[in-house]
């Protein structure tokens, strides 16, 4: 049983991956079609086209990891990591002098030019959170 299903998986893998990306051709494909040419005055592309301009967006922009991305809270774990060990060794004086750097910069986050919006946070949560241990 383990076989079969070990080759159906190799059978399995590369039609998925086909079915998936001529869906997404034929969605690029569709959307082109219909709005931009109407938009932009563009002229109107094939299926093969459309999933070149498809496969090229994917090699310039990246494929992403979903959910978030650099944009997301704390960027990537590992920076987010390396920030968090840095900031719980600084002395007071230290930590002061780096929110007050921060907020003249205009970064964003607890020290940033969005200091108003709710979902940020403000520089005592932040130093709690730092102070959680890791799992």
């Amino acid at each position: 049983m383990k076989n079969l299903f070990f080759k159906g998986r190799f059978i399995f893998i590369p039609i998925a991956v086909v079915a998936f990306l001529s869906l997404i051709s034929f969605a690029v494909m569709q959307l082109w079609n219909n709005l931009l040419p109407a938009i932009l005055h563009v002229s109107v592309i094939t299926f093969w086209q459309a999933m070149g301009i498809f496969i090229l967006c994917k090699i310039l922009f990246g494929f992403g990891k979903g959910g978030r991305g650099w944009g997301g809270r704390g960027g990537a774990p590992w920076m987010r990591h390396k920030m968090e060990e840095r900031f719980k060794n600084m002395t007071p004086e230290e930590k002061e002098k780096f929110k007050q750097k921060m907020r003249e910069r205009g970064g964003c986050g607890p020290w940033g030019r969005n200091d108003g919006h709710p979902s940020n946070r403000d520089w005592d949560t932040f130093e709690k959170e730092t102070a959680k241990p890791t799992e």
